[in-house]
């Protein structure tokens, strides 16, 4: 084996950044005389960034909160197998909300998706395991570990180590080895491990996500960690320079709020727990198995989408923020049990489209301009609804049938605004406005179920067996209002050079098969994906349910 060192010089690089990816390349060949052999290219970026313990976390100079999230590697209806164009969506619809961060929860990610944070401009939180020594379940990687966890580990950071977009090493999340302060063997393994990862890198921090945030915490009292980071506790963020005073701080896991995308109980400024504790039966709830979307429950340990970003923006000290989660994800149906059989934590829905907390967060972390209310329009005469608007407006009026509802501004530290209504059908039309500038959003009462509409992310992908379409399924009524309540069973025929990878429509109850050539929209939506068949042609989806006008689109695979 040989090691050769190379020194060269970048004159006046670009740096990288979250809002400008430059990549570099370089060529490394092994030559034998004057015959070239082995060759590779190896993709880097130049950049800097710091942690600090008062001022939080700065790239290239500049401070700049980490708004990020955590995310499974599961792809819905796609399954666990990766696939780039998937990976490439998520992120897409997770740089649109001004996201900036990923955490690889709980094991190293796929390379594909390395790739695409560095070139779409993600940081990223490498993460090697979800336990040590103590086990989660009966045949988890505790019974691997002390055979397996150094070659693992160093694996993982010779593989990652080149890409710019990593800024963090997380060798473990909830490790049970951080609880019991009569067994200090989680001492030294942090030790161990933090030694294993600077023996290959240097030049990243490397924490472990506690969700132990005490001090007598092992892994902590290890003395080994560059950087603390919490598993929620977000109550007790005040108190962290007094119980760690001159450390960094992170919220590697933050807030597992849960929604169900499109349905909506009030009071909305009722918060709730749901379960009231994580060892508990669960028996309150709804009976058809949903969540509000008004973003006014978590699960006991965390908190609401909105309790958790107001701390994170309160503290300077507070480096950045990991969402649980940036999608629902198969497994972990909180709080429910049977027939959930996904989560309920995203921003986004299984199938991707978007929940109302999204916006939310869309008019804090860009500069968009973002107005948008909620809930739907569809309601009892008389009933009292509470309309919710998240906006980076500096005002904003709302109209019922053409009479103001009154002028709302967000104040403190708001993040949404609200009016109490009486529910009489019409229009709801809100009118944002910021200096000159006015935005406008608007929702109708629907009528029935008339027609179908599918609206594809891309017309054109590539033939080469890989790419996908992921296209919308919309129920709307005769004058094209998305029918809030709509559960049509809607059916596919694909022909042409592709076929249909996966149906979906964001249910954490709907148990019809991902494979399949028909779907119930949920609250309107659903999602049929089309994957190309390995060679140029036209692929038309066809789109049919009963009572319903139907659509199709063609969509051109080169």
């Amino acid at each position: 084996m040989y090691e050769v060192i190379q020194d060269f010089v970048v004159r006046n690089p670009e740096l990288w950044s979250v809002d400008s990816p430059a990549l570099y390349s370089a060529a490394s060949t092994v030559e034998r005389g004057s015959n070239a052999g082995d060759r590779i290219a190896t993709t880097f970026g130049i950049r800097s960034f710091a942690f600090d313990g008062a001022k939080g976390f700065s790239l290239n100079g500049e401070p700049m909160k980490i708004f990020g999230v955590c995310d499974h590697h599961d792809l819905g209806c796609l399954g666990a197998a990766i696939n780039t164009r998937a990976l490439e969506r998520q992120l897409q619809i997770l740089k649109s909300m001004g996201c900036n961060g990923i955490r690889t929860s709980h094991n190293p990610p796929a390379p594909e998706l390395l790739d695409l944070c560095d070139s779409m401009g993600f940081v990223v939180m490498d993460e090697a395991f979800d336990m040590w020594a103590k086990e989660k379940t009966q045949f988890d990687y505790h019974l691997d570990f002390a055979g397996w966890h150094r070659r693992d580990l160093e694996d993982m950071v010779l593989r990652d180590r080149n890409h710019p977009s990593i800024i963090l090493w997380s060798i473990g999340n909830e490790i049970g080895e951080q609880w019991d302060s009569k067994d200090t063997s989680g001492m030294v393994m942090t030790r161990e491990l933090v030694g294993i990862v600077k023996n290959l890198d240097t030049s990243r921090p490397v924490l472990s996500n506690c969700n132990d945030d005490k001090a007598d915490n092992n892994i902590i009292r290890s003395g080994a960690l560059d950087i603390i980071g919490f598993s929620y506790g977000h109550n007790d963020y005040h108190l962290f320079p007094e119980r760690f005073p001159g450390q960094k701080f992170i919220g590697s896991e933050t807030t597992s709020a849960l929604e169900t995308r499109g349905h909506y109980d009030m009071p909305s400024d009722s918060i709730r727990r749901w379960p009231t504790r994580w060892d508990k039966p669960f028996a309150d709830g709804n009976p058809d198995n949903t969540v509000s979307a008004y973003d006014n429950v978590s699960a006991p340990w965390g908190a609401t989408h909105e309790e958790g970003l107001k701390l994170v923006k309160k503290y300077d000290y507070i480096s950045g923020m990991f969402i649980w989660t940036g999608f629902d994800y198969l497994g972990e149906p909180t709080p429910y049990g049977w027939p959930s059989r996904s989560s309920y934590f995203g921003i986004a829905d299984l199938a991707g489209f978007p929940k109302d907390v999204y916006y939310m967060y869309k008019s804090e972390w860009t500069k968009d301009p973002v107005l948008h209310i909620f809930p739907h329009w569809n309601w009892k005469r008389g009933q009292i609804i509470d309309i919710w608007a998240y906006t980076n407006c500096d005002e904003v009026e709302l109209f019922l049938n053409g009479r103001s509802m009154g002028i709302r501004k967000k104040t403190g530290d708001q993040l949404h605004l609200m009016w109490r209504l009486t529910y009489e059908p019409g229009t709801l039309r809100a009118v944002g406005r910021k200096g000159s500038a006015t935005l406008t959003d608007e929702v109708r009462t629907a009528g029935p179920a008339a027609k179908i509409v599918l609206e594809p992310d891309r017309n054109v992908i590539a033939g080469d067996g890989r790419d996908l379409s992921f296209v919308t399924v919309k129920v709307l009524d005769e004058k094209g209002t998305l029918v809030p309540d709509a559960g049509n069973m809607v059916h596919f025929k694909l022909s042409g050079e592709g076929k249909i990878a996966g149906v979906d429509n964001g249910s954490e109850t709907d148990l019809g098969p991902f494979k399949a050539d028909y779907r119930k929209a949920f609250n309107g939506l659903a999602l049929v994906v089309a994957q190309s068949a390995g060679k140029p042609g036209k692929i038309r989806i066809e789109a049919t349910s009963d009572g319903l006008k139907p659509f199709a689109i063609d969509i051109e695979a080169r």
